[in-house]
């Protein structure tokens, strides 16, 4: 083999060449039957370690597998490992280690000839990869659709029983698929205790890992590194029984639209959570919360979370597989049912505050709340919101806010984070109302682009009122600019 050479002690020397060509036999005899194979021959012949590393799986084979450490850490500062040979190998990076008594030029052999077949693998299973993907692209669909079943049956019948979801977006999706597949090296294989699916959909990456209802955060892991190198916004959700892996796809898709660049991945049952739902009082907080939902199914709920964690209809579209036009006709028959209009911010608000709740102890008392009948979304039970552990909420949330931001905020959380209406409301440029919502979120230290942010703070803003933060009540100092009291 040409990547091998020949140096001119071995043309002198017929020993020297009969050993270079059983070398390279050994190591192809490794490559045909596995990668791990070869790396562990490399291993052998060199009286060492070997490592195969990449950027973001970390080790991919390594022999022994104590060294696997050893051989991420060398491949990522080569230069405080000059011991160590090093050779570019199919997007990784082979890093060996050789014995003492090894001769150099041997175990250059060995470095430069596996490399080279690790190659070549790798472009093999790089003209396979298309027709790979487009096959678990497949099985991610089948799996939306409810057959179940049939997927499960594919990859190792009854032995997979919950899924968990990731939905990752960014310019670089196409990319960070290759890498994310090389990094999962995912396998169809029957009767494993776990599988990884990874589909492209609708200009989106998808993840589903299929397991027994617990995973070791590997693939947690791997996807938010590729997140990180390659600036994408995921969401997370599960792990779910396997048949409602619908389900585990749209909260997906909710909990991403909370993704920021400090936070690329976000778990679906983290959207929503808050230090005030646990500070209200557990009894009379259900029993509201029961009366106000009794009209729902588990359905309703689960599309209006949705809806409320996303932030707008066609968003909530997107998560849910649905037309912006069933989502809205759905959120019409839904407010109907509610008795409530739910468009307007507050009520999305007490809405939300709902469907976190947990269940009433006591179903009979969810009918009525002190015998006025149905509870309503237009106000809060006394004794909900009003008792000194949730004013302190407030306060510590929004207060020190000066009254032009305070009052700027209120309006335009009223405007469902629509800049434009509001601006017109305050009778200020948009910029200038740009600007006082970004000092808004760095004195609150929070995500105003996140929906269910948006809730907490109007609830904390209403909770805090001391008088009416109106738009008429903006300090202003003549046309349109104000002045700070």
């Amino acid at each position: 083999m040409s990547t091998t050479g020949t140096t001119g002690h071995e043309a002198a020397c017929p020993g020297g060449a009969r050993h270079a060509r059983e070398t390279t036999d050994r190591l192809l005899r490794a490559a045909t039957r596995s990668g791990a194979h070869l790396i562990a021959e490399a291993a052998l012949l060199v009286q060492g370690w070997a490592v195969l590393a990449d950027p973001i799986a970390g080790a991919v084979y390594s022999t022994p597998a104590a060294a696997a450490a050893d051989g991420v850490h060398a491949a990522a500062d080569p230069y405080e490992h000059p011991h160590c040979l090093q050779r570019p190998a199919a997007g990784a990076v082979l890093v060996l280690a050789p014995g003492p008594t090894v001769p150099p030029e041997q175990a250059a052999r060995v470095a430069t000839t596996t490399a080279a077949l690790l190659e070549v693998r790798g472009q093999r299973a790089a003209e396979l990869r298309g027709e790979q993907m487009r096959l678990h692209t497949t099985l991610v669909r089948l799996l939306l659709a409810g057959h179940t079943t049939a997927v499960a049956d594919t990859l190792g019948g009854n032995r997979l029983t919950h899924v968990t979801v990731y939905r990752l977006t960014g310019a670089d999706v196409p990319t960070a698929h290759q890498v994310l597949w090389r990094a999962v090296r995912p396998s169809l294989a029957p009767h494993a205790d776990a599988c990884t699916l990874l589909g492209r959909l609708d200009g989106e990456l998808v993840v589903a890992e299929l397991h027994r209802g617990g995973d070791d955060g590997r693939v947690l892991r791997l996807v938010s590194r590729v997140s990180e190198r390659h600036h994408l916004l995921a969401g997370m959700a599960g792990p779910l029984p396997l048949a409602e892996m619908p389900t585990a796809h749209s909260d997906a898709a909710a909990a991403r639209h909370s993704a920021t660049a400090d936070r690329r991945i976000v778990p679906a049952d983290a959207v929503g959570t808050s230090r005030l739902t646990p500070l209200l009082p557990t009894a009379p907080y259900a029993r509201w919360a029961g009366s106000v939902l009794r009209p729902l199914t588990a359905a309703h709920q689960h599309l209006l979370l949705v809806w409320l964690r996303t932030g707008s209809k066609p968003r909530a579209a997107t998560a849910l597989g649905l037309s912006a036009g069933t989502v809205r006709a759905r959120i019409r028959e839904l407010s109907r049912l509610l008795r409530a209009d739910l468009e307007d911010a507050t009520v999305q608000a007490h809405l939300l505050l709902a469907l976190r709740a947990p269940a009433p102890a006591d179903d009979a008392d969810a009918d009525s709340e002190n015998g006025n009948g149905p509870a309503r979304l237009e106000t809060l039970p006394a004794g909900l919101l009003d008792t000194e552990a949730a004013r302190s909420w407030a306060r510590g949330l929004v207060g020190g806010l000066e009254p032009h931001l305070r009052i700027a905020l209120t309006c335009w959380l009223g405007h469902h984070a629509r800049t434009a209406p509001a601006a017109a409301e305050l009778h200020v440029h948009r910029t200038t109302l740009a600007n006082w919502l970004t000092q808004c979120a760095e004195h609150l230290a929070q995500n105003l682009g996140d929906a269910t942010v948006r809730a907490e703070i109007h609830l904390a803003l209403r909770a805090t009122r001391t008088g009416p933060d109106d738009p008429a009540a903006l300090p202003r100092r003549g046309g349109r600019t104000y002045r700070r009291l």
